[in-house]
């Protein structure tokens, strides 16, 4: 096979990440403490319009941290989508609460926001919603029911850097909220997390938590009034944080782009199916997903993915729902019911190559095989 292999998604570093990585290991500064992580922090939390931020080491951590910060435990509960990423459930579990699941809305992916209220309980203390795929939730429909329920809202934003709802962008529209900056993330640290909040209370909390419940005065006598953590981002990954914020914007814009060219060369192929954005929102694309419907296409997923395996693409499945988690059944969540929407999206859907990087040609090429192997 001639043609290059294409993998499902790259890191894209083309600003100034080698220059201030350099700079910070001349300069001895490479461990939890250094001017980049409080340089990122604020350049991050300034570029999603709010004014504070808490970098951590991973998204996972930057959720369970929000959830502490919130005072949220034992004997709570907390609204998600069905259809996410485990790490959303797993971080409710690591405080003690327990994740309570709503099944995904059949053109956005999102949650269903029709479906939220029925799920609310007297041991309910947040919604947790997530911008599945960089497309953004319903935030006023959302805060419409957590303001009648007197709830908290955590936004799940791991995928969703830069992505907007009315103007205003992802993280701004929370009490708290949580970024992810895994290598395939639009902004990417190689493995890293933000919380974001307008919350002073909330901010001084995070950072309390986040550093094993050391006093936010930086005196060290080693006792400690409350179990913390050690969610600590270094300052080599921060460096490399700024470096991305700095061109924040572009890599938006090329994730969007490419996403259109997506759309534009599988236009006329029967049986893809794309999400639908949310209305009045801007869908930043982190992963170029679609569903496909095997008898308009002629061939299964499983088929056309093979076939795209073969030809050197990479590809990944959609998330299994969480009522679908062996773990959380386990741990005692509710998993019974019916999530027909989250199965229909697990059982259909995958991604396809996503990178920043990616050339019109390098689309081209995936389209023209999707095409050419439609029945």
């Amino acid at each position: 096979m001639n043609d290059k292999f294409i993998p499902v998604c790259e890191p894209f570093l083309t600003g100034n990440e080698l220059k201030y990585i350099t700079d910070a290991v001349s300069t001895g500064w490479i461990s939890s403490a250094g001017s980049y992580i409080e340089k990122f922090e604020h350049a991050f939390a300034e570029y999603c319009g709010v004014k504070y931020g808490v970098a951590v080491c991973n998204g996972t951590a930057a959720l369970h941290l929000a959830i502490t910060s919130l005072g949220i435990g034992p004997g709570d509960e907390v609204i998600i989508p069905d259809f996410t990423m485990v790490a959303s459930a797993f971080a409710v579990c690591y405080s003690g609460a327990k994740p309570v699941f709503v099944d995904a809305d059949i053109c956005t992916w999102n949650i269903d926001t029709n479906k939220i209220e029925e799920k609310i309980t007297t041991n309910t203390k947040a919604i947790m919603p997530v911008h599945i795929f960089g497309n953004m939730c319903s935030m006023d429909k959302i805060a419409e029911i957590a303001n009648k329920h007197n709830l908290f809202i955590i936004e799940d934003a791991a995928e969703a850097h830069g992505a907007e709802y009315k103007g205003k962008k992802a993280g701004s529209f929370s009490d708290i909220a949580a970024f992810s900056f895994f290598a395939n993330k639009n902004i990417t640290t190689g493995e890293g997390g933000m919380i974001i909040t307008g919350d002073e209370e909330l901010y001084k909390k995070a950072k309390y938590f986040k550093n094993l419940c050391f006093p936010l005065d930086g005196s060290r006598n080693y006792l400690h009034n409350e179990i913390g953590f050690n969610y600590r981002m270094s300052n080599l990954h921060a460096a490399i944080g700024l470096a991305q914020v700095e061109r924040a914007d572009y890599y938006r814009e090329l994730r969007i782009k490419n996403h259109m060219l997506y759309r534009k060369y599988l236009s006329d192929c029967e049986g893809v199916v794309f999400q639908t954005d949310e209305d009045n929102s801007l869908n930043v694309h982190w992963m170029n997903s679609i569903l496909i419907d095997s008898v308009k296409y002629g061939r299964s997923r499983d088929e056309l993915i093979i076939h795209l395996k073969e030809s050197g693409i990479d590809t990944r499945l959609l998330f299994n729902g969480m009522h679908r988690q062996a773990s959380l059944k386990e741990y005692g969540c509710d998993c019974t019911g019916e999530y027909k929407i989250t199965d229909y999206l697990s059982e259909s859907g995958f991604y396809l190559p996503s990178g920043s990087g990616l050339s019109e040609d390098d689309i081209k090429r995936i389209c023209n095989i999707i095409v050419k192997f439609h029945k």
